[in-house]
């Protein structure tokens, strides 16, 4: 309970880490289900799509494993070609399948992103602060300049589709998990994500992402529609790669979502409530009630309309006008922010939920009021000074 308080009070006082988003252990609008919207918008939403499958996918090697073993057997008796390939290589599931991870390299393959992830999930088990949006799944690695987002070739768009993420957020377990079931799910990925367009299976719409040439699968010579039971020792040694086949792939997509798409990511909506379509449209009718306000201060002036007074009106187009123009330039809606609310997509609102995110948006809010404020009162107390002078 200790730890459980600690970590609450953290989380209070700073913003989430990318490893909290995908373990969904964060709370609108810093939440998966926010940062898969924001992929969806600059046409990315692969790259998050296929680390979230590659994890289901592995969730599914892990139960195979788990199973094995509740039976009485050990790994080793059911499955000695993957026994001796992650004896020999290294896995991921070191610990899963009982091998001592203090000996050899049994889990040299298991990375930074996989660990934390796992122990965010030992941390808080529970399941009230995750997101009631979020229904999607987690985790990649690389450098800026080579990344799949700047490298993509799917193009981004301004309204979010309304495609879901294809990757099942349970795993169905009607009947016993089997290495027919792992090939099925490794063969699924790879056509989707890591085939050409043109090889993918039963699918017009082109998922590719980008990889490096070093982590590029060009084949699987495997396939889920034969009997694992009684293939060749070559292609038996091939299925013993299936359970850690996509891993190094995925950690470069972790890397690259956290390392590119993540810190525009919380800048967009830790420091923003507007997405980029709602944004523009207050630039343009900012743009367009300010030269409405203008004409009509400008005619008071050149009228010479008696009493002056009159001319304190031109508060209501000029508060209009510059709260648009500069809710436009800070991507920020203070009224929207006092209201507690933050765009998912263009003028659909929810809750904003995360404690720390609040304070830095109401901080920001309440420092667009002030110069929204100062603007009007400027322009206002401008147009009342200038003497009229009929034409």
């Amino acid at each position: 309970m200790d730890e459980q308080d600690d970590w609450s009070r953290s989380r209070s006082r700073r913003l989430p880490s990318f490893q909290e988003v995908l373990a969904r252990k964060t709370r609108p609008p810093v939440d998966l289900f926010m940062f898969y919207l924001f992929l969806q918008r600059e046409g990315a939403e692969d790259i998050l799509d296929f680390w979230l499958d590659v994890q289901q996918h592995e969730n599914l090697c892990r139960a195979y494993f788990k199973d094995v073993r509740k039976s009485g057997r050990t790994i080793k008796e059911d499955w000695p070609q993957y026994w001796d390939y992650a004896r020999r290589r290294g896995s991921i599931y070191g610990t899963v399948v009982g091998m001592n991870p203090t000996t050899g390299d049994t889990n040299k393959r298991s990375t930074s992103s996989t660990h934390e992830l796992e122990k965010l999930a030992d941390e808080r088990p529970g399941t009230a602060a995750y997101s009631d949006h979020t229904r999607v799944n987690t985790t990649s690695p690389h450098e800026r300049s080579t990344t799949p987002f700047s490298l993509t070739r799917h193009t981004p768009t301004l309204f979010a589709s309304k495609r879901a993420s294809r990757a099942p957020t349970v795993i169905p377990r009607s009947a016993a998990i089997s290495r027919q079931d792992l090939v099925a799910s490794a063969e699924r990925i790879y056509y989707r994500y890591l085939s050409p367009a043109g090889n993918t299976i039963n699918s017009n719409e082109n998922h590719e992402i980008y990889l490096p040439p070093a982590l590029r699968i060009h084949s699987f010579p495997l396939s889920s529609a034969h009997e694992v039971k009684g293939q060749s020792e070559t292609e038996q040694s091939l299925i013993a790669q299936i359970p850690d086949m996509f891993h190094q792939q995925k950690e470069y997509c972790f890397r690259a979502m956290e390392q590119d798409a993540f810190p525009r990511f919380l800048r967009s909506k830790a420091f923003g409530n507007l997405t980029p379509v709602s944004a523009l449209v207050r630039l343009i009718v900012g743009l367009i009630i300010l030269w409405i306000g203008l004409a009509v201060g400008f005619s008071l002036i050149f009228l010479d309309v008696k009493p002056k007074s009159k001319r304190f009106f031109l508060f209501i187009p000029f508060t209009l006008a510059i709260l648009f123009l500069i809710s436009h330039q800070y991507e920020l809606d203070p009224i929207l922010v006092f209201f507690q609310q933050s765009e998912t997509t263009p003028f659909r609102t929810l809750h904003i939920r995360e404690p720390y995110v609040k304070k830095l948006l109401l901080g920001r809010a309440i420092w667009v009021t002030v110069l929204v404020a100062l603007f009007v009162t400027g322009l206002t107390m401008l147009f009342w000074a200038v003497p009229g002078h009929r034409l």
